[in-house]
């Protein structure tokens, strides 16, 4: 067994977050074991234990650092100076951006969340429930703009996510059509159904 060898522009750590998504997503957090995720690394297990804790701390590190990306690009989205249909715009291609280049990481952030302890648990909640309403509240004031069509806006919001939470099936067939031919028909086919044009 070797020494764990750290990625360009990332620390040790990063490795093994970035193993242990994998790892999550493939078997779920309560079925993997640190033993398997050393042996995917190709170290001794104890010598995980010099970079983190424990197997729940992996799965918090994972969880709130999805979290917080989403988190920080709807700040900087609210904060621009466009149409709030273009806001919603340029947050259905960040969702779609983080379900193709962050897959592991995204697929643990909202399946394996269930697992995290107290109180990170309700932290979480709280932070993806802020989240939502954030985006419910720029439909809104679309509506109120008139830039989109009177619907509920809590219902297109849960469109919005549960359709790009769909790029998870391109994710495991990789069908024929391209991250930018996906991202722009997805993108406009949501909009299509939200906007006045």
């Amino acid at each position: 067994m070797g020494n764990i060898k750290a990625i360009a522009n990332g620390s040790k750590k990063d490795v093994i977050l970035k193993k242990a998504a994998a790892l999550f997503r493939l078997k779920g957090f309560k079925a993997s074991s640190m033993r398997e995720l050393a042996l995917t690394i190709g170290v001794e297990a104890p010598s995980l234990y010099n970079h983190i804790v424990s197997k729940s701390e992996l799965l918090q590190h994972i969880c709130f650092s999805v979290a917080n990306e989403f988190t920080l690009q709807l700040q900087e989205v609210e904060l621009s100076k466009v149409s709030n249909t273009k806001k919603l715009e340029q947050l259905i291609r960040f969702h779609i951006k983080m379900m193709v280049h962050s897959f592991d990481e995204v697929y643990v952030a909202n399946n394996e969340w269930k697992y995290l302890d107290e109180p990170y648990l309700s932290d979480f909640l709280k932070q993806r429930r802020v989240y939502e309403n954030k985006m419910v509240q720029l439909v809104k004031e679309g509506i109120l703009k008139k830039e989109l069509k009177n619907v509920h806006p809590y219902v297109s919001v849960l469109t919005i996510l549960s359709a790009v939470r769909g790029v998870e099936f391109w994710q495991r067939q990789k069908k024929d059509i391209s991250v930018e031919e996906l991202e722009n028909n997805m993108v406009n086919q949501l909009l299509t159904g939200l906007t006045n044009i």
